[in-house]
C-alpha cells in the first residue's frame, strides 16, 4: 500500500517519540511485566494453576504453517481444567500464522515479547458467525460476518495479555477487498469478546487489523490497558477500541494510531439497537494517546441506539487527529448519550476540538423509525488545552430536538495560521461556558461555573490485578 507524505511523517513521529515513550512506560512506569532469569511475571485478573506452550500441541512458528488447528486443540484441552484453577497457553517466540480461534473461560492467552501471531489471508480459515442482534446486519455488507482472529463468547474470567507480544492481522488483504467493493460479508475484527464478564486485554501490540481492533460487546467488568494499536492512517475502519453495549469498563495507558476513531463507544444500530436495549455505561478512559487525522480521539456513536451513559475520560492526548470527543448520532437512532464527563485533554494539530453531529446518516436499511430522536444531554468538558486548531467547535443538534445541558469550562484553544473565520458553529444546542477562548457561540452563554466531573469511583476502578508468572524456558 502506498502512503502519502503525511503518513510517512506520522510514522516517523510515532517510532521516534510516542511509541518508544509508551512502550517504556508500559514496562518501567507501570511495572506490569518483569523479566527474571527463569520466569516472566505479569499482571492478570487471576493466575492459573496449569500452563502449556503452543508447541506442545503441534504449533510451528515459521510464519508459513497454519496453526489454526494447534490453537483449537490447545484451548480445547486446556478448557478441561477450567474448574481446577484454570490454564494459560503461552505463545512462544516465533511467527504463528493462524485463522480465527475461540477462547475459553478461566483462561489466559499469553503472547511472548518475541512472538507474532499472524492473521491468515486464507478466507477459509475465518468461519462465519451470527450477526450481532443489536446491529441486524454486517457493517461492511448486509450479509454475514466473519469471526474475529481471537474470539470468545459467554466466557467468565478470560485474559489476553503478554509482555508486549504482537498480533498482526495482516489487514492489507482485507482493506483492498473492502476498497474494491468485493466484500459480501463483514471483515473480521482482531479481538472480539461477546456476552462475557471479567475480561482483560493488556500489554500487547496490535498491528494492521482487518477492521476494528478490540471489540468487547454485550460484556461487563472489562479491563483494557497497556495496548499499542497501529494501523496506517488511511486504512478503512481500523478503530482502536470499541466498547459496545458494555458495563463497567476501564480503558487506560494505551496508544492508538488509526484510520478511524481511536476509541468508539457503541450500543447498537437504529431499530435493532433500540429493540436489543443494552446501553454502554460506567466507562472510564484515562491516560490515552491518539493519532487519527481523519477521525476522533473518542467517538460516542454513531451506533448508540441502546444508549450511552456515565462515561468518564481524563488525561487524554491527541496529535494530528480530526477531533477530540465527537458525538455522532441522527434521526432513527433513538436512545440517548448522557452524563458524559471529560477533563484534562491536550490536543495538538486538530481540525475540531468540539464536534457534535446530529445528522449522521448511515442506517442498516430503510425501516428505521423517523420519529426515533436521540436525547443528547449532560455533556461536560473542562480543562482542555489545544494548539494548531482549524475550527474550535462544530455543534449541530437536531431540529426541534436540541442537545442540552452542555457545559464547557477552562478551555484555551490556539489556532492554526489559517483558521476558519467563524470559530464556533452552533445550531440546536443549549448550555453554558466559562473561561473559554476563542469566545463561544451565543447559544452557549458565559456563566460562572466549573463543569462537573464525578468524585465517586466506578466499580471497575477498584479491581486490582494479581501478579502471575510463567516459566521462561521454552
Amino acid at each position: 500500500m502506498e502512503f502519502s507524505r503525511k503518513s510517512k511523517v506520522l510514522e516517523k513521529l510515532i517510532s521516534a517519540v510516542l511509541l518508544w515513550e509508551l512502550l517504556r512506560s508500559n514496562v518501567a512506569k507501570c511495572g506490569a511485566v518483569r523479566l527474571a532469569a527463569n520466569s516472566i511475571t505479569f499482571s492478570a485478573l487471576n493466575c492459573r494453576k496449569h500452563s502449556a506452550v503452543l508447541t506442545d500441541f503441534g504449533g510451528i512458528g515459521d510464519g508459513k504453517t497454519s496453526n489454526t488447528e494447534a490453537f483449537k486443540v490447545a484451548i480445547t484441552n486446556l478448557s478441561q481444567v477450567a474448574a481446577d484453577g484454570g490454564a494459560q497457553l503461552i505463545v512462544p517466540p516465533g511467527k504463528w500464522l493462524t485463522g480465527s480461534f475461540n477462547l475459553t473461560s478461566h483462561f489466559t492467552l499469553f503472547v511472548h515479547k518475541d512472538a507474532v501471531i499472524l492473521g491468515s489471508q486464507d478466507e477459509s480459515e475465518w468461519p462465519p458467525v451470527a450477526l450481532l442482534p443489536s446491529y441486524g446486519q454486517g457493517r461492511d455488507a448486509p450479509g454475514g460476518r466473519l469471526s474475529s482472529l481471537i474470539f470468545g463468547t459467554n466466557l467468565t474470567d478470560v485474559v489476553i495479555t503478554g509482555n508486549n507480544g504482537t498480533i498482526d492481522g495482516q489487514g492489507a488483504y482485507w482493506w483492498k477487498q473492502f476498497k474494491e467493493n468485493k466484500m459480501t460479508v463483514t471483515r473480521p475484527y482482531m479481538i472480539e469478546i461477546m456476552y462475557s464478564k471479567q475480561v482483560q486485554i493488556s500489554n500487547l501490540t496490535l498491528v494492521n487489523s482487518p477492521s476494528w481492533n478490540v471489540h468487547p460487546v454485550y460484556s461487563s467488568d472489562v479491563i483494557i490497558q497497556h495496548l499499542t494499536v497501529l494501523a496506517p492512517v488511511d486504512s478503512p475502519n481500523t478503530d482502536g477500541i470499541d466498547p459496545d453495549s458494555c458495563t463497567n469498563t476501564r480503558i487506560e495507558d494505551s496508544f492508538v494510531v488509526s484510520g478511524d476513531d481511536c476509541i468508539a463507544v457503541k450500543s447498537g444500530w437504529d431499530e435493532y439497537g433500540i429493540k436489543f436495549n443494552m446501553p454502554s455505561k460506567q466507562l472510564v478512559i484515562r491516560r490515552f494517546t491518539c493519532i487519527s487525522p481523519s477521525s476522533a480521539t473518542i467517538a460516542l456513536g454513531s451506533e448508540m441506539s441502546g444508549g450511552i451513559e456515565d462515561v468518564r475520560a481524563e488525561d487524554i492526548t491527541a496529535i494530528n487527529t480530526e477531533s477530540g470527543v465527537r458525538i455522532k448520532t441522527g434521526v432513527g437512532r433513538g436512545a440517548y448519550v448522557k452524563n458524559i464527563y471529560v477533563r484534562n485533554m491536550t490536543l495538538n494539530t486538530m481540525k475540531y476540538v468540539f464536534w457534535m453531529t446530529g445528522d449522521y446518516g448511515s442506517h442498516p436499511g430503510d425501516k428505521f423509525d423517523p420519529n426515533a430522536f436521540p436525547v443528547i444531554k449532560g455533556i461536560n468538558y473542562r480543562d482542555i488545552v489545544a494548539d494548531n486548531v482549524t475550527l474550535s467547535a462544530q455543534l449541530d443538534g437536531i431540529g426541534k430536538h436540541p442537545f442540552t445541558d452542555i457545559c464547557i469550562s477552562n478551555v484555551d484553544i490556539k489556532l492554526t495560521a489559517k483558521p476558519k473565520e467563524v470559530q464556533w458553529n452552533c445550531t440546536e444546542v443549549q448550555g453554558v461556558t466559562n473561561r473559554v477562548s476563542p469566545e463561544p457561540c451565543d447559544l452557549l452563554p458565559r456563566k460562572e461555573i466549573e463543569c462537573p466531573f464525578p468524585k465517586d469511583r466506578l466499580p471497575i476502578e477498584d479491581v486490582e490485578l494479581k501478579t502471575c508468572s510463567i516459566s521462561a524456558n521454552f
